[in-house]
């Protein structure tokens, strides 16, 4: 009886060893309902080293309608789950109130890292608002400014913080190169774009979201810059094809820079002006490819960009897949990319950064350090990271 006491006193240790003997690095499984993507990302040795078990992330996007920002979803989503990262995504639908609320619900949730796309764009005060709500959570802004200065380097909102970052572009550069693409397009296909004869070339320009910094710098520079360089050859300004709209744009009234309105505003404006009345649009300039899309699907309702006929120049922004596949196709003529993917890696690279104890300031500056033809620093913004543009054409 003593020998089998014991043989079961060992086989009770043994089991209850086998139990306790789990990975302790070991992370809760993703919650987010999205896919990884499919293309690989660019290395930013993230992969081959995961993150402890302490890192748990909120990732908030304004909304996961836009094209652009979808994409961005996709590869962050890749990255993180690369790096065996405990996260969830959210999905704020356009509304700022519910951005907060999921804010929230996040901390108290003990989430320890916010990754924030926020609604209301160049707004220093909603910036401020989430940093309050966010208490010592460090918070990593993209893509969407967080002051209305947006470009300066006084940038009140990133200094006035030590646990805040910023991964987003320099607003202005997306506006020169499209403005450059413009103008040289426009001087060596000048008398072909020119439908009426009248020695002008009429444009329409689609801005987006009226108070977002980048929208602006796109809308001023993708025109002045295209002025500059027609001019430089002895040609005439581009002019805008409404006199009656002195703003010399129209925009997205719900702020969602989206093909539905683009559209709509090209089906209005083809009614007026068109060839039959010798005052047809003959270049349209887009703030992003998603109004650049619906601008195409209204021309191709009107006999234009069909592949056989006549066709309207149409320049965007983003290189988003379809973009491209229409700038191939030989429907749309250029866009400027806005690296979604190099986005991604860059915000990926500072949270693993994070969560291995870096500050913020120091995790920016060796995600610019790794890439240095992709990556800079702000000038006197040490925790403000840009992502460079580029130029896409056929």
């Amino acid at each position: 009886m003593k020998k089998l006491l014991a043989l079961l006193l060992v086989l009770v240790m043994v089991v209850a060893l086998v139990a306790c003997g789990g990975n302790g690095n070991e992370t809760e499984a993703p919650t987010n309902d999205s896919q990884p993507a499919s293309d690989a990302t660019e290395d930013t040795g993230n992969s081959d080293t995961p993150v402890g078990p302490d890192l748990k992330v909120a990732v908030f996007y304004y909304t996961y309608s836009d094209t652009y920002i979808s994409s961005v979803r996709t590869a962050l989503d890749a990255q993180l789950d690369a790096l065996g990262v405990t996260y969830q995504d959210f999905d704020s639908n356009g509304n700022q109130t519910t951005q907060n609320e999921a804010i929230q619900t996040a901390i108290a949730d003990g989430y320890n890292l916010l990754i924030v796309n926020m609604v209301t764009s160049g707004s220093s005060d909603t910036a401020k608002g989430i940093m309050e709500l966010a208490g010592d959570v460090p918070v990593i802004f993209f893509n969407r400014a967080v002051d209305e200065d947006g470009v300066e380097a006084s940038a009140s909102v990133l200094n006035a913080y030590e646990n805040i970052a910023f991964v987003g572009t320099d607003a202005p550069e997306a506006g020169h190169l499209q403005g450059k693409m413009v103008g040289e397009y426009v001087l060596e296909h000048y008398d072909e774009l020119d439908l009426n004869g009248d020695g002008k070339i009429s444009y329409a320009m689609f801005k987006g979201d009226e108070a977002n910094v980048e929208a602006i710098y796109r809308t001023q520079y993708g025109v002045e810059d295209a002025n500059a360089v027609l001019t430089a050859a002895g040609k005439p300004e581009l002019v805008y094809f409404d006199a009656n709209n002195t703003s010399g744009y129209q925009v997205d009234l719900n702020g969602q820079w989206s093909a539905a309105a683009a559209l709509d505003y090209m089906n209005t404006n083809l009614s007026q002006y068109n060839e039959g009345n010798n005052n047809m649009i003959e270049l349209i300039i887009c703030n992003n490819d998603n109004m650049a899309e619906g601008c195409i699907s209204a021309l191709e309702s009107a006999g234009y960009n069909n592949g056989t006929g006549k066709t309207i120049p149409v320049f965007g922004v983003d290189a988003t897949d379809s973009a491209k596949e229409l700038i191939a196709n030989g429907k749309m003529t250029g866009t400027v990319k806005q690296d979604a993917e190099g986005m991604a890696a860059a915000i990926a690279q500072i949270a693993k950064a994070v969560g291995e104890g870096t500050a913020l300031k120091d995790a920016v500056a060796a995600t610019a350090e790794s890439n240095t033809e992709m990556y800079s620093v702000a000038e006197g913004v040490a925790t403000k990271l840009y992502v460079a543009y580029a130029p896409y054409t056929a």
